[in-house]
């Protein structure tokens, strides 16, 4: 259940991440209102799967969920190149996350 929580609130960075590029963020009640919920999520799952995985292991674990979902978001959403090295090193990201569940 905790690695659950923890990708779960790896993945809610992207919410307050995509948040952080609006222009003039902390004016506009909407991308304020996401980042504030995103980054509460983000950091209490976080917090809460810590309890039971080591922190070096969730803490990347976590970072590197936030960074896959935050450039997944880019290309789906904001149009940003899915240039083929960008993939290879998301997929790389991926294959160190699933690297530290399975040596955990």
């Amino acid at each position: 259940m905790n690695w659950i929580v923890l990708v779960v609130a790896g993945m809610f960075e992207t919410m307050w991440a995509s948040a952080l590029a609006q222009p003039d963020w902390w004016r506009r009640p909407l991308p304020l209102a996401a980042f504030v919920v995103g980054s509460l999520i983000s950091l209490g799952g976080l917090s809460w799967a810590l309890r039971s995985i080591p922190v070096g292991t969730g803490y990347a674990v976590w970072v590197g969920v936030g960074a896959t979902t935050t450039v997944l978001y880019g290309v789906a959403v904001l149009g940003e190149p899915a240039t083929v090295a960008r993939l290879v090193c998301i997929g790389l990201i991926m294959a160190g996350i699933i690297g530290l569940k399975l040596v955990s």
